[in-house]
């Protein structure tokens, strides 16, 4: 077996004659516009990124299964959960989300979980974060709450009191802030942190019985997190700490893994429940609606190649399979239009041609061309219907997943209020019931260390009186002790 090295050669194949050397009139001479490899090589060079991600721009991740543990044919029909044992093989991307590429991983965050299936029934997407709830409910505030969370157009700066004027006006923010400002806003690493749907999301059985349903992978390794202290040393240490973490301990064979547990409400639960279950800044409570295990995830395989299999997956909320399908939670439904456009406006029309994309079973549809287009129906009809056996819809077989709604008028307006929806509830019971001592004085030290980074005065008055003032009135008054400043309103703990 030679031990020679393959030929250089160009992106068609033809053999190069150097690696080092352009081509040149003598030794002194100008490089000639002829050297066509040189002109490939640096064409190719200045366009070998893609558009970067609006949010969640730095992240890793690697391949895996998701093996079902349990029966769920009760409540939904989807094909790569019917059997136990099955094993559908997944990508899994974890991320920040304001953070550029090159920001230290370790920074404070919420972190990105998108999640492929890709079962014999076509690619299964779901993008959730390592939080149970999100900022914002209505998809109208979420490029502000991104914008928020960027930088200042003037300066080209991130700002505190950018974040924290926005936070402090959305009250419906304070549930995830609370969870963000605590020290589970540093992960220690990305195989020690919980993964969810955040959103809720509709199962359906084969005899047409429909369910609400939350996703929850819980990590079998535990949960981990630093200190904010800790977090901030590890940025002068590793940038990429979690992404070195995430592929040394794939590559030692300390395959990181979680268990899938589900809560699912009856279908007819919804319209009484005592607050939106829709609502995405809530949680269920697990004693209505207590977690069951159904399957098992575990991460395997590394990325060959960074930039083909992570940079450039892309992950739709709109993927669903039969079984599966949205909720009346809005961000869902807003979420389903925008992550698609981002990625065809990041890597073109036919993106889910890429291999990392491209799902297991055959496609077969009328959309045609486009930037990189390889897949092709050769003579196949462009149009439908036709008289030439191009693919034919069969809606006896596939429906689209629905639900009942009541004939109304056309209108813009929050959610109908439950009798419980109360956007403080929530925060303050995780800060008096679940949160230890310790992790109340961290969370408490965490607020006024982001409050007191260039934050206006009347910001940090806002918060502390209509914000964590009302999560808990004893969080309220350590945080106004520390900025210096006085409490004015009851909290509703």
């Amino acid at each position: 077996m030679s031990n020679q090295p393959p030929v250089t050669t160009t992106d068609s194949g033809c053999p190069v004659a150097s690696d080092e050397y352009s081509l040149t009139v003598a030794a002194n001479g100008p490089v000639l516009l002829q050297d066509t490899y040189l002109i490939e090589k640096l064409a190719h060079f200045v366009r070998e990124r893609v558009p970067d991600r609006v949010y969640h721009v730095k992240g890793g991740g690697a391949f895996g299964y998701f093996e079902v543990t349990a029966d769920v044919t009760e409540w939904t029909k989807a094909a790569f959960l019917n059997t136990v044992g099955k094993r559908t093989p997944i990508l899994l991307r974890c991320s920040s989300v304001a953070g550029e590429e090159g920001y230290p991983d370790s920074d404070r965050d919420v972190r990105g979980w998108a999640l492929k299936f890709y079962t014999e029934e076509g690619n299964y997407d779901l993008v959730g974060n390592n939080t149970p709830v999100f900022f914002v409910r209505d998809p109208m505030k979420f490029p502000d709450f991104i914008h928020s969370q960027e930088r200042m157009p003037d300066t080209g700066l991130r700002s505190n009191n950018m974040q924290w004027d926005f936070w402090t006006l959305s009250p419906e923010s304070a549930h995830q802030v609370t969870i963000l400002m605590s020290d589970r806003g540093t992960p220690r690493t990305w195989r020690h942190m919980n993964g969810y749907s955040s959103d809720t999301y509709m199962w359906e059985n084969a005899a047409g019985k429909k369910f609400w349903v939350k996703y929850h992978f819980k990590t079998e390794q535990g949960i981990e997190n630093f200190t904010d202290a800790e977090a901030r040393a590890m940025r002068a240490e590793d940038l990429d700490c979690h992404r070195r973490d995430l592929r040394e301990a794939i590559a030692r064979e300390d395959h990181p893994s979680w268990r899938l547990e589900m809560q699912i409400m009856p279908y007819e639960d919804a319209a009484d429940y005592r607050f939106n279950p829709f609502d995405v800044t809530k949680v269920w409570p697990h004693e209505d609606y207590p977690p069951i295990t159904v399957g098992r995830l575990v991460l395997d395989r590394n990325p060959e190649n960074f930039f083909a299999q992570i940079v450039q997956a892309s992950f739709d909320v709109a993927n669903f399979v039969p079984g599966i399908g949205p909720s009346p939670d809005r961000m869902v439904l807003g979420r389903m239009f925008a992550y698609g456009d981002s990625s065809r406006y990041r890597t073109g029309p036919n993106y889910e041609q890429l291999p990392v994309n491209q799902p297991l079973n055959e496609v077969h549809n009328y959309n045609k061309d486009g930037p990189m287009r390889y897949h092709h129906n050769g003579n196949q009809p462009v149009y439908a219907p036709n008289s030439y056996g191009g693919p034919k819809a069969d809606p006896q077989r596939y429906r689209d997943p629905s639900w009942f709604v009541e004939a109304g008028e056309i209108m813009r307006t929050a959610y109908e209020a439950h009798r419980d929806d109360n956007d403080f509830i929530q925060p303050g019971t995780l800060y008096r019931q679940v949160m230890t001592p310790n992790d109340r004085d961290h969370l408490v030290d965490n607020i006024v260390w982001q409050l007191n980074q260039g934050v206006e005065r009347f910001i940090q008055e806002r918060a502390v009186n209509d914000y964590w003032t009302k999560v808990d009135p004893d969080l309220g008054t350590r945080v106004a002790q520390s900025l210096g400043l006085g409490t004015s309103q009851p909290g509703n703990g």
